[in-house]
């Protein structure tokens, strides 16, 4: 139930949330799409709400710093909620939930903010960079998962076993399949999405050598021809 519940809250409804992008229909956003003319200067939308805000200021502007800092929080926050006290501790007080799930959720959409497009919201770092972020997610969630499976001894001092059902060293084991492929699912399809568009915006590097050959050619032959 804790590992379903961390789940939820971590990746799967941040990126349900993000990708669906309801800014427009939650009135966080102008219906009307960015318009920029000639000089630069934001057309449309006339009124800005919170998100139009939030991109405008994202537009342009590439900040692999800021992705790092909150990718940092992220794994902070992730991992927290899954060290063995606290998980007991929440599994003995249900109020625990809400300070979990509003924090995992918080800090996961602004991470995914940073790795899909959210119209009117578009990531401001590059692909490649997003593909890293990605991968670092999941292989931290994998990780915690493992060390979790291979214990010989419970991690969770609140979870007993009772009657003749799974073992809790099964019960672990389990735990770890579920946040492998709920993870999996989640931040693959990402990773994969971002590297197919990076591949297709790359120039391919026999024209690009073509092209550099052809300036310096035609840098030589100016030159030549300046008088003296």
């Amino acid at each position: 139930m804790q590992a379903t519940q961390f789940s939820l809250f971590a990746f799967v409804i941040p990126a349900l949330l993000v990708v669906s992008a309801p800014w427009r229909f939650l009135g966080l956003a102008a219906r009307e799409d960015f318009e920029v003319d000639p000089d630069g200067k934001i057309v449309s939308p006339v009124e800005f709400r919170v998100m139009d805000r939030f991109a405008s200021a994202r537009r342009g502007v590439t900040s692999h710093i800021g992705a790092v800092t909150l990718l940092v929080c992220y794994l902070v926050v992730a991992i927290f909620w899954r060290v063995a006290p606290i998980v007991d501790y929440t599994n003995r007080h249900a109020w625990m939930l809400v300070p979990e799930s509003l924090s995992l959720v918080a800090v996961g959409s602004l991470l995914w903010l940073d790795l899909v497009e959210s119209p009117p919201v578009s990531p401001g770092i590059t692909r490649p960079f997003r593909i890293a972020m990605t991968a670092i997610s999941m292989w931290t969630v994998w990780i915690v998962a493992y060390l979790n499976a291979m214990s010989h001894d419970p991690w969770y001092g609140s979870f007993h076993h009772v009657g003749t059902g799974l073992s809790l060293w099964a019960d672990q084991q389990l735990t770890a399949v579920l946040m492998w492929v709920s993870s999996a699912a989640t931040f693959l399809p990402v990773v994969f999405w971002n590297l197919i568009h990076w591949l297709q915006s790359e120039e391919d590097p026999n024209a690009e050598l073509g092209s550099m050959l052809r300036r310096e050619r035609a840098l030589g032959t100016s030159e030549r021809n300046l008088p003296q």
